[in-house]
């Protein structure tokens, strides 16, 4: 998922587009600066030129700080409406120009759209450093804090009063004049590095290319695969040859099924190497300055380190508490991990090979491993997950759920040719919102998949309810020659689960814009979206949506069977690859010494100290760790467990009631979770849903540890 830049500079509900209002009429000509005149008010994209950028976010900012100098200057006693409301509402023009600029350097990237960015970064960073640290606006939130028990506020205004000041205190407005100095000065290189980092890993992704030129090497790849790769050379003017990439739906096929362990090390070397190859796109001098940074940031700000300082406002509150989920999972998963090692070793030694099982080999053995054991391989069901009707499953679990209707937009303005849009609408036909969907990889789009908006949800002036604009981007299999696309079961969960974070988005009742939607705590985000891929796997579900793409036959309940009785295999690798990640992003954030020298020597220290086996690397190693060092998931990669004991926990309301599409569990799934957005602390909400606190042994019955 994916955020705005700012904190502090949030929106509110003034306006029901970018702009209701142009800026400046001498501005009209900028398509960001004006009212959208398009349907639904989505952006103008095809209006919208890169060079309209920075003239924007530097006209919404000069905005912006009219409007809170009027704040500042206003000689009536501060009340929640003149401060509270009014600085929600100052940023609002800001918010979204610089939504949209974010979504496209994310999703359809180039060399100008970067450049912005490394001008656009400090200034923006500056710009919300000045709002925190105005002395004078601070005392007025903080006089309207100081009284709050006195001004019967509901439940939102009271959340939101509370919001305000406590981001002025964690954005350091209490601080002495030479550490706001000093603070500031560190969030505009934070900013510039983060983009960096990321800028580096996209070109490193882009950069290798595994060329094979002898089709013997594709020995053990099955038809699909191949086409894929010989259509990939083809677009790069290397005809009948073989071109595989470092996008998952190239490297991971190729790792699984290749003969070939030469080229399969060769290309899983290339990956984890991202960032790590001593050149201009190195990521390690990039990760020691953030690491020293945020070390001097929190303790400048009276924490001991990063971490304690991301998570006081978090589920967890302190690294402890983490420290203590991801040991209680470690355990049992390393167990399960050695264990399905050995199985594999085993196979080795039966083909008569000699050599010991190494990282680039886990894919392969432990597809055959799976063949063996439930007579299934990969090739078998991809055939019943072509896209779009995968999609359309999503979309029907959704209709039986909550009753929304989902039908695709045709004339509607899109930021690329590939994406697509549709409305979402409640059983009466009332909006819900627009919801966008961007499916295949591209060199413009970074890797992963991801959840973001270009309008929250919010009330405007007249108390109506503005729909948000939300858009899910993934990096799923493109289709091939006159296949569609095709997608693995690990690309359907994950298609299910960007839809879950856009079900949070959609949903949305709230008023003010900053606490909409998916804002909320950062171990708790995860919620909406993990609960989603438990539908999936049902075999009523599958019946909805796998369906083979040539002959349109429903999955056959015996390879349903033997899909629902794997769901567990593999889950050894696939938790401790995650803990793995996950210790090492809280080992950076919590080491008492941040002046880190040697960043590989640190990343293994911290693995051989945990017990990671030499088979299995983490998820993420620490030059492509793109959540932690260019993302918002510093200290914060734990809380896809720490939600997964939240969603393992909430599924089993369901199964509790006999039936994965219970309305009485869905409708107040919805009214406590989905519709909340930050109103409530996250807590509350889930026990507000399930009338008690999570328990762990859900999740570790759900991926087979127990």
């Amino acid at each position: 998922m994916k955020k705005t830049i700012l904190t502090l500079v949030v929106a509110g509900s003034l306006m029901s587009s970018c702009c209701n209002k142009t800026c400046d009429t001498k501005e009209e000509a900028n398509p960001l600066l004006t009212k959208f005149e398009t349907p639904y008010g989505v952006p103008p994209f095809e209006k919208i030129k890169n060079e309209d950028f920075l003239p924007a976010i530097k006209k919404c900012m000069a905005l912006q700080n009219e409007r809170i100098q009027q704040i500042v200057e206003n000689k009536e006693e501060p009340t929640f409406e003149n401060t509270i409301v009014a600085l929600e509402n100052s940023g609002f023009e800001l918010s979204q120009v610089d939504q949209i600029f974010g979504n496209l350097r994310s999703a359809n990237t180039n060399a100008y759209i970067d450049s912005v960015a490394s001008v656009m970064s400090p200034l923006l960073s500056k710009h919300g450093d000045d709002i925190t640290f105005n002395e004078a606006l601070f005392a007025k939130v903080k006089t309207v804090y100081d009284n709050r028990a006195s001004l019967k506020l509901d439940e939102e205004d009271a959340r939101l009063l509370e919001k305000q000041y406590k981001g002025f205190v964690s954005g350091g407005a209490n601080l002495s004049k030479e550490d706001k100095e000093k603070i500031s000065k560190i969030n505009a290189e934070l900013s510039l590095l983060s983009i960096q980092f990321g800028k580096n890993l996209l070109t490193e992704t882009n950069a290798f290319t595994l060329v094979v030129e002898n089709e013997k090497d594709l020995e053990g790849l099955p038809s699909s695969v191949k086409g894929a790769a010989a259509e990939t050379a083809k677009s790069m003017g290397k005809e009948g040859k073989w071109v595989f990439t470092l996008q998952k739906p190239s490297w991971i096929p190729f790792l699984t099924y290749a003969d070939n362990r030469a080229l399969r090390e060769k290309l899983y070397k290339a990956m984890y190497n991202r960032g790590n190859n001593n050149n201009e796109n190195d990521n390690k001098p990039v990760i020691k300055k953030i690491v020293s940074l945020r070390s001097q940031k929190a303790k400048i700000m009276g924490y001991n380190n990063w971490s304690e300082l991301c998570l006081d406002d978090r589920m967890a509150g302190k690294p402890a508490r983490v420290f203590d989920l991801l040991t209680k999972v470690w355990d049992p998963a390393i167990k399960r991990a050695k264990e399905e090692a050995a199985d594999m070793q085993k196979m080795i030694r039966a083909e008569k090979k000699n050599f010991n099982l190494k990282s680039w080999d886990w894919w392969y053995y432990a597809e055959k491993v799976r063949k063996a054991k439930y007579d299934l391989d990969e090739e078998q069901i991809r055939p019943y997950f072509e896209i779009n009707n995968v999609r359309d499953g999503a979309f029907k679990v959704a209709n039986q759920l909550y009753g929304l209707q989902i039908t695709e937009i045709k004339d509607i303005p899109v930021y690329h040719p590939e994406v697509k849009a549709y409305k979402v609408c409640e059983k009466d036909g009332s909006l819900v919102g627009v919801l966008y969907t961007d499916f295949f990889p591209r060199a413009s789009k970074r890797a992963g998949a991801w959840m973001t908006s270009y309008r929250k949800e919010y009330k405007n002036e007249k108390g109506e309810r503005v729909a948000p604009i939300i858009s899910i981007v993934c990096n799923f299999s493109k289709p091939v020659g006159d296949k569609p696309a095709l997608l693995s079961y690990d690309e359907v969960t994950t298609l299910f689960h960007e839809f879950g974070h856009a079900l949070h988005g959609l949903l949305s009742q709230c008023k003010y814009y900053s606490i909409s939607g998916t804002s909320v705590e950062r171990d708790f985000v995860e919620l909406p979206s993990q609960v989603m891929e438990h539908w999936p796997a049902e075999p009523q579900v599958l019946a909805m949506y796998a369906k083979h793409y040539k002959t349109g036959e429903v999955m056959p309940k015996s390879l349903v069977d033997k899909l629902v009785k794997s769901s567990t295999f593999n889950q050894g690798f696939g938790t401790v690859e995650y803990l793995a990640a996950s210790y090492l992003d809280m080992s950076y954030h919590t080491v008492k010494n941040a002046n880190i020298e040697d960043v590989s020597k640190f990343e293994k220290d911290q693995m051989d100290k945990l017990g990671l086996i030499d088979e299995i690397i983490p998820r993420y190693r620490s030059t492509y760790f793109a959540h932690i060092f260019s993302g918002g998931y510093s200290s914060g990669y734990y809380s896809y467990l720490w939600a997964e004991v939240l969603d393992s926990d909430a599924f089993e309301a369901y199964k509790e009631a006999g039936d994965i599409f219970d309305q009485t569990t869905a409708s107040k799934f919805r009214h406590e979770i989905l519709e909340q957005g930050g109103k409530r602390k996250a807590m509350d909400m889930y026990k507000a849903f399930r009338g008690k606190e999570p328990s762990i042994e859900p999740l570790l019955k759900n991926r087979g540890l127990l």
